[in-house]
């Protein structure tokens, strides 16, 4: 597991105002780090991504038997920051069954017709399970809060969209995951903090190797060129929305094993302290086991 200290660095505490330019998105993240040195570095990363994933595979077994709690994961994220590849290197040893995943796209005109909540709440996970959601509710002080425009769509009553509204929005975020929190569903959220160096390497990469022409799009390039509207949104967001009930960290994503290594030892640990036990078998049901029992012993 990675030290409780190094953790500590990447959550933000409740009510702290940050800057999203004074995280580091590298993989030199302390002294300690630079002393180890990137290759070392590396292969630590690996191992503790390696027990992680046998750890968390216990956990949700654990957490779907024990059915008294969901855990919703939050990830959120510049383009090509590494999202899913986190999801699917995280959740790799994880049941199938006990794991579902949310990627939400442009809202329908149903989803515009609720509030802009409701299409998220609908794929909460249940007790028992994991559920991730590849971008979310946050778009909404986000996307939103970038592009402006888009609030028309969402048919509000005359308003105006000034700093009142964006903090009424955060309000609601924090009020409606309190809500989670107290009904039993532990909150994670990570922003995964790509460098705009980073993510022009990775766009290029997507150019030139006609295998991943697919995952390129001319609107990835034109979101790129509100870079700075983007990184003032996070931090404004994040600052407000970061609780002691769902607390979001800020994850270096320049090199995706670092990434990996944090998120799934963030997700395992926090599952591991909801100190989760297999249900007690009632005397009544003991004595069923014993039954069944002796009927195949006497086949």
């Amino acid at each position: 597991m990675i030290r409780k200290d190094i953790i500590d660095r990447f959550r933000v505490p409740a009510g702290a105002k940050i800057r999203i330019k004074d995280h580091n998105p590298g993989w030199s993240q302390t002294e300690e780090m630079e002393e180890l040195g990137k290759d070392a570095l590396k292969e630590r990363a690996r191992q503790t991504l390696d027990q992680n994933l046998a750890d968390l595979s216990h956990a949700q077994e654990m957490l779907y038997a024990d059915d008294r709690f969901a855990v919703l994961i939050v990830l959120q994220a510049m383009d090509a920051a590494g999202k899913d590849g986190t999801i699917k290197h995280v959740m790799s040893g994880v049941n199938p069954q006990g794991c579902q995943v949310f990627s939400f796209k442009k809202p329908s005109a149903e989803e515009l017709d609720h509030t802009f909540l409701w299409r998220y709440m609908k794929c909460l996970p249940e007790r028992g399970r994991i559920g991730i959601f590849n971008r979310s509710y946050y778009e909404d002080v986000l996307v939103v809060k970038v592009h402006p425009e888009l609030l028309t769509a969402q048919h509000l009553s005359p308003v105006k969209f000034g700093s009142k509204f964006w903090s009424q929005r955060y309000k609601d975020i924090n009020a409606f995951e309190r809500h989670l929190v107290r009904n039993g569903t532990v909150v994670l959220k990570f922003f995964l903090n790509v460098s705009k160096e980073e993510q022009k390497r990775r766009f290029l990469e997507r150019l030139d190797r006609p295998e991943k022409h697919w995952k390129f799009s001319t609107s990835d390039l034109a979101e790129r060129g509100h870079w700075d509207q983007y990184m003032r949104a996070y931090s404004e967001c994040l600052s407000a929305t970061s609780t002691k009930w769902a607390p979001w960290y800020v994850v270096p994503a320049d090199h995706k094993w670092i990434t990996r290594a944090i998120v799934a030892d963030v997700v395992t640990t926090t599952i591991q302290s909801l100190d989760l036990k297999y249900p007690e078998v009632t005397e009544e049901k003991k004595e069923q086991l014993a039954e069944a029992r002796r009927q195949l012993t006497a086949e």
